[in-house]
């Protein structure tokens, strides 16, 4: 029996030993991690309490005249100790893991946050040089003298800067959807227009990469929806730029258009954009739709690609009211699928009547600090037979807006960045500077600022409205008609 009750008590004390050292090492790893900020010395409070528990054992054991029920209770306390060590140290661990992962997820949404706020800041700058280029590029088609290889290279030309102008918008659409900002519009359209467009643009992107390509339709399309055009042309050309983009010769790439039976009044339409192309792998799936999710730099380096055109299709999915999914094996292809509803608009027309132009005859103020800028915008207004004048800063704005009577500008458009005063200053002094025409005269923001930021500061310096560089011919003839045709738009209140 005595040598029962000698194991028991040698046993507990060496198991406390155990305890102590297992409680200085978690102990150590809590102040490594900080987890305890300022409160560190409460760690030390259980060792000091074990070792004396220790002592006491070593003391009953030398000392004392223990029985098996007293080494018993002892032996069993440094038992009860060790497994409350266990358990603490799994609950510690398990909270350090999920605050190590919590802390992983932050950087990494941080980090894509950065790197999106860094590219929209170098999209802004790249819009400048963009106008010009695709500016002069579209005056030079206009020549009648150009041979035909000269004229094909300009239309080249012309589809490499809008693809390079496609990815500076993905990059500011990414920005502004990120910021849940981004609304889809309701407005008729054809829907056999939007796929005319986007068949013409695709069947081009695919022949120079020798590729097959079709458009197929499955039930009556025709007739007018209410919806965004604009959306929903950009959704199909990123997934058809990135069928393509993925896709190697003789590969074969494929929209097929489907309209489902009515419910609730409105259509669902299925998008679907297949190819042969590389295919994408089960484990990567599920993070296709993020933001600057890659699956491998191999593909990327052979492929090219920023990780953002999908992120983007599927924000406009969301803002459409729709949803889109993916199948795909890898090597075999992929099949993007975008379902969105639509409402048909009765009575109508498959074609949506074009606004008729009112603006022959008007004079309008272009303020832009570049002089190639100025010259496209002008060519621009000169196609519509309006008059243009050109001021290089806000300060000269300002002086010819004062300078001149009252009526003498029909409309002002007007850049943001500019040196001596900026388009933002130069608005607001306009608006206060008392002539009659101050508060109604049409200012126009035209500039490579495109966020949603720069269209708020734009109105709350009581512009009108904001356009984005490079200059669209379409939207710059709408929004003139809008604010100085017969029935021009209220201003009061805009910069009241």
């Amino acid at each position: 029996m005595k040598f029962l009750v000698t194991t028991l008590i040698l046993a507990g004390s060496a198991l406390m030993v155990f305890n102590i050292s297992g409680f200085m090492r978690f102990s150590k790893d809590m102040q490594e991690a900080e987890q305890w900020g300022d409160r560190k010395a409460l760690l030390q409070v259980p060792i000091v309490l074990l070792v004396l528990f220790l002592i006491g054992y070593l003391a009953v054991g030398i000392f004392g005249h223990p029985d098996i029920v007293v080494a018993g209770i002892l032996f069993g306390g440094s038992v009860f100790v060790l497994v409350m060590y266990w358990m603490l140290k799994g609950v510690s661990s398990e909270i350090l893991e999920q605050e190590q992962e919590k802390a992983k997820l932050l950087a990494a949404e941080e980090g894509n946050r950065t790197k999106v706020e860094f590219l929209s800041s170098m999209s802004h700058e790249m819009r400048t040089p963009m106008n010009v280029i695709l500016g002069l590029n579209r005056k030079a088609l206009r020549s009648p003298s150009l041979s035909p290889e000269v004229r094909e290279l300009l239309e080249k030309t012309e589809l490499s800067a809008r693809h390079l102008l496609d990815l500076i918008n993905n990059v500011l659409d990414v920005n502004r959807m990120e910021k849940g900002v981004e609304t889809a519009g309701l407005q008729p359209f054809s829907l056999q227009d939007v796929l005319n467009q986007v068949d013409a643009i695709a069947a081009t992107q695919a022949e120079e990469k020798s590729l097959t390509y079709s458009l197929n339709t499955e039930g009556d399309i025709s007739g007018t929806y209410m919806g965004d055009a604009v959306m929903l042309k950009q959704l199909l050309l990123i997934l058809l730029e990135n069928a393509v983009k993925f896709t190697a010769a003789p590969g074969r790439i494929w929209l097929t258009v489907k309209k489902l039976p009515e419910e609730q009044g409105r259509y669902p339409v299925q998008f679907a954009v297949g190819d042969t192309g590389i295919g994408i792998s089960e484990e990567f799936i599920p993070k296709v739709f993020e933001v600057f999710s890659k699956e491998d730099d191999s593909s990327t380096d052979a492929y090219g690609g920023s990780g953002l055109g999908l992120a983007v299709a599927k924000r406009i999915c969301e803002a459409m009211g729709g949803t889109i999914s993916v199948t795909s094996e890898k090597n075999r292809g992929s099949v993007f699928t975008a379902m969105i509803p639509l409402e048909a608009v009765q009575d109508a027309g498959s074609d949506v009547p074009e606004e008729e132009s009112h603006l022959a005859g008007k004079r309008v103020l272009i303020v832009e600090d570049i002089a190639e800028n100025a010259e496209i915008v002008a060519d621009l207004l000169e196609l519509e037979e309006v008059e243009s004048e050109h001021a290089e800063n806000g300060k000269i704005a300002v002086d010819l807006f004062v300078n001149h009577p009252a009526g003498y500008y029909d409309a002002i458009l007007m850049d943001l960045r500019m040196p001596v005063m900026d388009g933002l200053e130069a608005a607001s002094r306009i608006r206060a500077s008392g002539k009659p025409d101050a508060k109604t005269v049409p200012i126009i923001a035209l500039t490579a600022n495109a966020l949603e930021g720069d269209v708020q500061r734009s109105l709350e310096a009581g512009m009108n409205a904001h356009l984005a560089k490079p200059a669209d011919s379409v939207l710059l003839y709408q929004e003139l008609n809008r604010w100085m045709g017969p029935n021009k738009a209220e201003r009061s209140g805009s910069h009241a």
